[in-house]
């Protein structure tokens, strides 16, 4: 998942932490697959052959390396009704530099919902190992309503006015929010059209076997990590033969209401900001080292809960609760970005109160397919602003440094009313008939809690393979090297680890000039660019 809801249209006018000498995004596109503020790349002209399979033709990733085909395969809008309407997915595949020892199609997703997976599959040079390169052609697709694929598109005034309101403090302002996400939701049917009502997890998976079959691969291997999870959970259940090997990375829990949806991702982000703190108090060079990073967090929060944080600039800016909280989200998501965190936390305590706001300019139309998605996929529904406010006093109860999870809440109340049908609800998985599926979660993961891969684990039973790293962040073949080894191995050889292995935390080095450096074999880590989150330190 989650990457987070969307910030795009406000993160343009709004979207820098000038403090001092240092510019350091407060909230960006928050996760996920968001609102997108540039205009995708063209999509791809090839289709399929006569033969059904998808023909391919040569292309060039934005970098320039490595060597491409790109192409688009037409799927039905609504696969209820196969001969109806019809869009094109947008794919891109790395060709394996060693053709002689290929073994096939290895299938990746990065998240979001809403990130592109051409866009993955153009970083495979620099994000995946050379043995992996070597041995698959890496294949990459949009999924539907995304980038390049017919992408879902939204009024901005639309996507503001709900964005204003995803906190209530009250029933009128419940109400209200849930006025705005209708209108939102209509807004996106009428500049997108019917494919806003098929946006479903259940629809991708669909998708995904059109793929493959367009790929002429009797079997597939697949890597998914966040929201990417969801789509191969579903798909080992509906097509379990299809299957010649699955990695699921930073796994999402599929069974959870809305209030376990909302504790465990409260917890997620309260350990994670510990596990923080902790690492500052035992690390010098951290520029939090000798204070209490917990009270200064909490500090922090009761200044900007009274209007009393705010940023210098012309015209200054006024940072709210709900900033401050996503953009600890964000730098919890790949601990590289540590130094520049403390150094932000520090340099906004030294600001003084101030007492202005900033302006906001919207737009025009944005792409932003996230509650597309998410609302389709969970019933989130909440019967009154005296529930909500329940969860939000017993989140702050349990996790009284950071409150609450601004991705787990803001996607629950931007679900409330909207105007599609969950036509893939919560349920516990049911998956039967697969080879070994390996599964990985951080222990301290911000946005995809290590209790929602261990339980999608049970779920499944005999057919998983669960392993934890030990550290903090999201997307362990990029944070740890044991679980990335591990990952490469089963991909290429199907040999998983023994099921409750462990790999050990990776913390950054005691070093300011290494702070930025990739603890995975010099590999990078692709996600927050993919999902719209900038370099380091921000959700993806």
């Amino acid at each position: 998942m989650p990457s987070n809801p969307p910030r795009a249209p406000r993160a343009r006018t709004r979207s820098r932490l000038a403090v001092g000498a240092l510019a350091t995004a407060l909230f960006g596109q928050l996760l996920a697959g968001n609102a997108v503020a540039v205009p995708s790349p063209q999509a791809p002209t090839a289709t399929t052959s006569p033969t059904g399979r998808i023909a391919w033709e040569p292309c060039a990733s934005p970098s320039g390396q490595g060597t491409f085909e790109c192409a688009t395969l037409k799927v039905p809008v609504d696969w209820k009704r196969p001969r109806g309407a019809t869009i094109d997915l947008a794919l891109a595949r790395h060709r394996a530099t060693d053709p002689e020892r290929r073994i096939g199609s290895l299938l990746i997703n990065p998240g979001g919902p809403g990130g592109s997976g051409v866009d993955f599959a153009f970083s495979a040079p620099d994000s995946f190992s050379p043995d992996l390169l070597a041995r698959f052609d890496i294949v990459g697709f949009d999924p539907r309503g995304v980038g390049r694929s017919n992408p879902v598109k939204c009024d901005t005034d639309r996507v503001n006015a709900q964005e204003a309101l995803l906190y209530p403090d009250s029933a009128s302002s419940f109400a209200a929010l849930r006025e705005a996400n209708r209108a939102l939701g209509a807004s996106c049917r009428d500049l997108t059209g019917p494919l806003v009502d098929h946006m479903d997890t259940g629809s991708v998976v669909r998708d995904m076997e059109a793929i493959r079959a367009g790929l002429g691969e009797r079997r597939i291997s697949y890597y998914g990590v966040s929201y990417g999870t969801a789509i191969g959970q579903q798909y080992a259940e509906r097509y379990p033969h299809r299957v010649r090997a699955m990695t699921l990375d930073s796994n999402m829990d599929h069974s959870l209401g809305p209030w376990g949806f909302q504790k465990t991702e409260a917890a997620a982000v309260e350990e994670s900001y510990g596990q923080f703190a902790d690492w500052c108090a035992r690390t010098p060079s951290c520029a939090l080292h000798g204070r209490d990073a917990r009270a200064l967090f909490d500090a922090l929060y009761q200044r900007a809960d009274a209007g009393e944080l705010v940023l210098p600039g012309d015209p200054p800016e006024t940072v709210t609760p709900q900033d401050l909280q996503s953009f600890a989200l964000g730098n919890l998501y790949d601990p590289a970005g540590w130094f520049d965190f403390a150094r932000t936390l520090a340099e906004l305590d030294a600001v003084k109160p101030a007492a202005a706001r900033s302006l906001r300019k919207f737009g025009e139309p944005t792409e932003f397919p996230f509650y597309s998605v998410m609302c389709q996929d969970y019933d989130f529904n909440v019967s009154s602003y005296g529930t909500l406010a329940r969860f939000e006093r017993e989140l702050a109860r349990r996790s009284p440094v950071t409150r609450l999870s601004p991705l787990g809440w803001t996607v629950m109340t931007g679900c409330q009313d909207w105007p599609a049908e969950v036509t893939n609800p919560q349920r516990r998985l049911d998956v039967d008939g697969t080879p070994k599926i390996l599964m990985t979660n951080s222990r301290f993961d911000p946005a995809t809690p290590h209790s929602w891969g261990s339980n999608a684990a049970r779920q499944i039973g005999r057919e998983a393979v669960f392993l934890t790293y030990d550290g903090v962040g999201h997307g362990d073949y990029w944070l740890s090297p044991c679980a990335r080894d591990a990952i490469d191995t089963y991909l290429l050889t199907l040999k998983t680890p023994r099921d409750g292995t462990h790999c050990p935390a990776v913390w950054p080095a005691d070093a300011p000039s290494a702070q930025r450096k990739s603890p995975a074999g010099g590999l990078v880590n692709p996600l927050p660019d993919l999902l719209g989150t900038g370099t380091y330190g921000r959700t993806g």
